[in-house]
């Protein structure tokens, strides 16, 4: 079975171009599969026995996530190996994994987010830099992985659009706002500097990389999670605040305002719209405003002292 593992993987890796962090974890969930069947080395050989029997060895130490990660891992090999001609039939086809509860994004409110924008100071080194950070990905929802992939050459001040490279290296044209290119503006002549001190210093530059750290390299994602985080405790926010946490604003905020559910499914990213549905948990007083302003009954409702008229 190693040999088909390493198929699959060097597929998803090359073919659908998965990030490492994603093609290693399908790379450990089947490595546990296939010592859970070390006597069966042929994926031919496989039957629906074999992949209930795993499912529910799973259950002993492992999360109800986990378990449903590892059964989509095994969803996703077997379909492939369908397609390649290898195994005629799917025994995975009719396996059910755990019920999970619906996870409902944590999100700031639009004072947590405009408290968290402005919590960078001028006695912060890089200020100027975390700000346009900060607004860049509230601006346009994208993902702290696309953030710090950002190139200089992405961006088009002109038309205030942004081209990013999401999961599976596929492109999408964002919007970025007029707040998010001022910051960008104001701190592009550091960017500058960082690259000139580096060169100076008689090494490499990463000259088309837009968000740079001290030493002049491309700032990674846990350095974006740390600083943020910062931030968000100098704002007095109660919530830990991650890249994340700003990723969900941005749809929550759009989907608020009014904004068509499929247009912020294009805006992240997601290939499933179901993915995108998450974000409709608009909370409950926002829903009671709007149903007050819009609903007849509501409005009459309002005005105790006028009689109305009945009609039989």
């Amino acid at each position: 079975m190693t040999g088909y593992i390493e198929q699959f993987i060097s597929w998803l890796a090359v073919e659908k171009g998965y990030s490492l962090h994603t093609v290693v974890g399908y790379q450990r969930d089947l490595g546990e599969f296939q010592r859970f069947c070390a006597a069966v080395s042929d994926p031919r050989a496989i039957r629906a026995q074999e992949v209930q029997a795993f499912v529910g060895s799973l259950y002993a130490g492992n999360a109800s996530a986990s378990v449903a990660r590892k059964l989509s891992s095994l969803r996703s090999f077997f379909k492939y190996l369908q397609r390649e001609g290898v195994v005629e039939s799917d025994p995975v086809t009719g396996i059910a994994g755990p019920k999970l509860n619906r996870h409902i994004p944590v999100f700031l409110t639009v004072d947590e987010v405009f408290a968290l924008l402005e919590a960078p100071t001028a006695k912060d080194r890089y200020h100027r830099r975390d700000r346009a950070i900060m607004e860049l990905m509230y601006s346009t929802g994208m993902r702290v992985s696309e953030l710090v992939g950002g190139n200089t050459e992405d961006f088009d001040f002109t038309t205030e659009m942004v081209r990013v490279r999401g999961k599976g290296n596929k492109e999408r044209l964002i919007p970025f706002g007029r707040s998010a290119a001022e910051a960008l503006r104001v701190y592009l002549p550091e960017r500058d500097a960082l690259i000139v001190a580096r060169m100076a210093r008689g090494k490499e530059a990463e000259r088309n990389a837009l968000f740079l750290n001290a030493r002049g390299t491309r700032l990674t994602v846990r350095s974006v999670e740390r600083t943020i985080q910062m931030y968000g405790e100098r704002a007095g926010i109660a919530t830990t605040v991650t890249p994340h946490g700003l990723r969900h604003s941005f749809a929550t905020h759009l989907l608020e305002m009014g904004a068509d559910l499929r247009m912020v499914q294009e805006l992240l990213g997601h290939v499933s719209l179901s993915t995108t549905q998450k974000y409709t948990h608009v909370n409950i007083d926002h829903l009671a405003r709007v149903y007050d302003q819009a609903h007849p009954q509501a409005r009459r409702d309002k005005e105790p002292n006028q009689e109305r008229q009945v009609t039989d």
